[in-house]
């Protein structure tokens, strides 16, 4: 089952919305230091609840 979700970056006051099987690990994912693309600009990023 797909979960879409939406993450704010503080320092960038901006929001990103996405889709995943995988909550927890997509998250850490975007917050990791190694990954690339859009979020790496804007970390770190809060959930939006």
């Amino acid at each position: 089952m797909f979960c879409v979700y939406v993450l704010y970056s503080f320092s960038a006051n901006r929001l990103y919305t996405g889709m995943t099987t995988d909550l927890i690990t997509r998250f850490n994912f975007h917050n990791s230091k190694s990954s690339k693309g859009f979020t790496t600009r804007f970390r770190p990023s809060n959930w939006i609840q």
